[in-house]
């Protein structure tokens, strides 16, 4: 990845990782150990695809068909390299993605491919789920 891939748009901070900036949140490291990182409490406290898949299935996410923009959907996006999960990243409305790099800053790059290889691996689900309406409770 090259500057021309991404921009910038946050500071660097240890608030929150990519899995919780994927999942709306900002406040708390979502990772399944150690066990004083945030994390769904009915799933499984393990580095897998399947574990990842349920943490975000509890808010909703089901596996879709691709990462192309659908209106009235969010869709992020997990990463892994060798079988472990690595990076997660949201989809923006206009279609491209954002991500939080570690402690590092949030970015937002075009594609998936963007920032695919080296220490992210390759994205290897998209997951949707309807985009709350703005009558709905609590938004």
């Amino acid at each position: 990845m090259t500057a021309a891939d991404y921009r910038v748009t946050s500071s660097a901070t240890w608030d929150y990782n990519c899995i919780a900036w994927a999942a709306g949140v900002t406040r708390g490291w979502w990772w399944p150990v150690p066990h004083d990182c945030d994390w769904p409490a009915a799933v499984s406290r393990q580095e897998t695809i399947d574990a990842f898949l349920a943490a975000f299935a509890t808010l909703g996410y089901t596996p879709c068909a691709g990462a192309d923009r659908e209106p009235g959907m969010e869709k992020i996006a997990l990463y892994a390299r060798e079988g472990v999960p690595t990076h997660a990243a949201r989809q923006l409305p206009g279609g491209g993605w954002s991500s939080k790099l570690g402690p590092n800053v949030d970015i937002e790059y075009a594609t998936l491919e963007a920032i695919g290889g080296g220490v992210y691996g390759e994205p290897i689900a998209v997951l949707s789920r309807p985009m709350p309406s703005a009558d709905s409770p609590g938004t």
